[in-house]
This record gives structure tokens, C-alpha cells and sequence, in this order.
């Protein structure tokens, strides 16, 4: 992660960006290239249609995923943010959050 994080870091450096990397700007430009994803299965009506779209357009996909997954390590990266070790407190608080069936009766 942290490879992927300095490539970022050079690219925007080479090109003077970092002051447009603000937390604001940094989440909406996340939620836009979200909105961008989810434009491709805008008008989809069951599964199938979606899986079909996964399919014909995985390379669009692809990258519109790519975008969501920049902005949101630049957020991070502004932010002091390890996305690794938040993603892990999540998940411990889900574990307790949504118990499985059998967990629960015991």
C-alpha cells in the first residue's frame, strides 16, 4: 500500500496539486467518481442486467473503480489516515455488531 500511496504522492507533487487537496475537495471528488460507477448500472433492472454490465464494461468499471480508490488514499493521505489498520477496526466492530446466529444464543 505504501507503493501505491508514494506513486500517488509523486504525481501529484510533479504537477503542483497538492493545494487543490483539500479534505473537501478530496470527498467530492470521491462521491463524484462513485456517481460515475454507479451511472453505468443506472438503468439496470434485475441482476442479470448487472452482471452482464460487469462483464461488457469491466474495463470501465476498472478504472471508475481506480478513480474512487485514488481520491480516497489522497483523503487518507491528507488526513494521517491508515486505511488498513481503520478497514480492521471496522471490521472487529462489525464482528460484534452483527453476530452470526449461532454466536448470538450462546
Amino acid at each position: 500500500m505504501e507503493e501505491i500511496i508514494e506513486i500517488l504522492r509523486q504525481f501529484r507533487d510533479k504537477r503542483d496539486w497538492k493545494k487543490y487537496h483539500s479534505p473537501k475537495n478530496l470527498a467530492v471528488s470521491m462521491a463524484i467518481e462513485v456517481s460515475e460507477l454507479m451511472e453505468i448500472f443506472q438503468w439496470t433492472r434485475s441482476l442479470e442486467e448487472e452482471m452482464g454490465l460487469l462483464k461488457d464494461k469491466r474495463d470501465e468499471i476498472a478504472e471508475e473503480l481506480a478513480d474512487v480508490m485514488i481520491y480516497l488514499l489522497f483523503f487518507c493521505d491528507v488526513a494521517g489516515i491508515d486505511i488498513l489498520k481503520a478497514v480492521k477496526n471496522k471490521m472487529a466492530k462489525n464482528e460484534e455488531r452483527f453476530k452470526i446466529e449461532s454466536e448470538q444464543k450462546s
